[in-house]
């Protein structure tokens, strides 16, 4: 009553694959391209199919190479088809539950932590987190701030995001010439938060600070990197970013930037009563934003807005040759030098070097640990969804009029599932809460 062996050897060979078409209808064109360029699921052959289902396939096997080879006549012509799919893998078994797994080689042996916590982000990204929600979603209270406007434009909800002057006083930004003061607002047409700059009057501005010591040099190169991908990534739109300046830059994490007020200064300089091609002298400020870029990196290197000064440019530069590498030196000196030639910001790439690719390993590093993060957090919407809905049923008062709806039927499994989650105790009778615990009978529960 058996199979052969070399029977039952075709057919777990054979397990895997199937025919593109059924072999008892005979096409009547030549095979559809994709046919032709068939891409097998991986479903196919990580789950193990029936054997029986390849008994009658119009399939041959090559002894030499080993696969399934499919064989059809089109109009006399024979096309043979080579199915890729690889042999089906029996004893594999996969998990019917919502699992944990454990952090990846890489990113668990990056910073080793004490107490890392095991289901949830880290308290470092979700205190950082939560911060940026909570100026997001801040507002000021009129009483006490009668100043600021609840609405402009389109704009709501609108926030400082730097410190508020005396009333007597308006804080100036001392760019552009003008006075302005930055805001958080929420734009009305799409309830997206934005950053707006106002513009004021003529007032004095507030007084400079000062802060001792010197950044390390991979963080000023790490700020190099960003700010010239900024420039290059304006410049190639064929347009130039004007605000290159301390001022306007914006740190948004430990060592992230952001180029604030970009295009302000063609508003405040457009004239329509001119027919002038506003894009003529886009080469000139082009140049001038190199200019800016060297000065910005001059003053990060100085730790002071005091060494951008034209009369303090000599010290600053002594203080760079005494701290720092050649080749920050070389680079401050290439921005701020004023060339016969049209320098491009592409000209700095040899200078920045291999300390580009320590950026992006950073970066590639920093992304690991936040999906990382997030793969611990990617259950618990579902587990909330799953205990709301426990909670919606269990211990209900009435429903139909029964007043025991809750406590027969399946809903007094749900019970039992309830007390088997939160109410555990030890042999001592005393409460015992484990957290493990209640997530791994949630993570086993498929549906509710």
């Amino acid at each position: 009553g058996g199979l052969p062996a070399s029977a039952s050897q075709r057919m777990s060979l054979s397990a895997g694959s199937s025919p593109l078409h059924s072999p008892k209808i005979t096409p009547h064109t030549s095979p559809a391209p994709r046919r032709r360029s068939h891409t097998p699921n991986p479903a196919s052959y990580m789950v193990p199919s029936s054997a029986s289902t390849s008994v009658n396939n119009p399939v041959s096997q090559t002894p030499s190479s080993g696969q399934v080879i499919q064989k059809e006549t089109v109009g006399g012509t024979t096309y043979f088809y080579t199915d890729t799919t690889p042999a089906p893998l029996t004893g594999m078994v996969f998990p019917n539950y919502h699992i944990y797994p454990p952090t990846a080689p890489h990113v668990a042996y990056m910073q080793p932590k004490a107490n890392a916590p095991s289901f949830f982000m880290a308290d470092e990204l979700r205190q950082e987190l939560i911060n940026r929600h909570l100026i997001t979603m801040a507002q000021i209270d009129q009483a006490d701030m009668p100043a600021v406007p609840t609405e402009v434009d389109s704009y709501h909800s609108l926030f400082p995001l730097e410190p508020l002057p005396p009333p007597n006083r308006i804080q100036k930004s001392s760019n552009f010439g003008y006075i302005t003061s930055c805001y958080k607002a929420v734009n009305s047409k799409d309830d997206l938060p934005y950053c707006l700059r106002r513009i004021h009057g003529q007032h004095d501005g507030p007084l400079p600070r000062q802060h001792a010591g010197l950044l390390p040099e991979s963080l000023i190169w790490a700020y190099i990197v960003q700010l010239s991908s900024a420039l290059r990534t304006i410049h190639t739109a064929g347009l130039a970013c004007r605000v290159m300046d301390p001022t306007k830059i914006l740190i948004t994490g430990k060592t992230r930037l952001r180029v604030n007020c970009v295009g302000v200064f063609d508003v405040l300089t457009f004239d329509n009563s001119q027919n002038n091609n506003p894009l003529a002298l886009m080469a000139q400020y082009q140049q001038a934003d190199l200019i800016s870029l060297g000065k910005v990196v001059l003053a990060l290197a100085c730790n002071s807005l005091a060494g951008i000064q034209r009369e303090n440019l000599q010290k600053a530069m002594e203080l760079v040759t005494i701290n720092y590498s050649s080749d920050l030196k070389n680079l401050i000196l290439y921005l701020l030098t004023d060339q016969n030639r049209m320098r491009s910001v592409n000209d700095i790439m040899p200078m920045i070097g291999a300390r580009f690719y320590t950026q992006l390993d950073a970066a590639q590093m920093r992304n690991d640990v936040i999906e990382e993060d997030l793969a611990k957090e990617v259950q618990n919407g579902r587990l909330f969804r799953l205990l709301a809905k426990l909670g919606t049923i269990n211990e209900r008062p009435e429903f139909q009029k029964d007043p025991t709806w809750s406590e027969t039927g399946d809903r007094y499994l749900l019970k039992l599932f309830r007390d088997h989650l939160f109410h555990q105790v030890t042999e001592a009778g005393a409460p015992w809460i484990d957290l493990s615990h209640i997530i791994s009978c949630l993570n086993k529960v498929i549906c509710i």
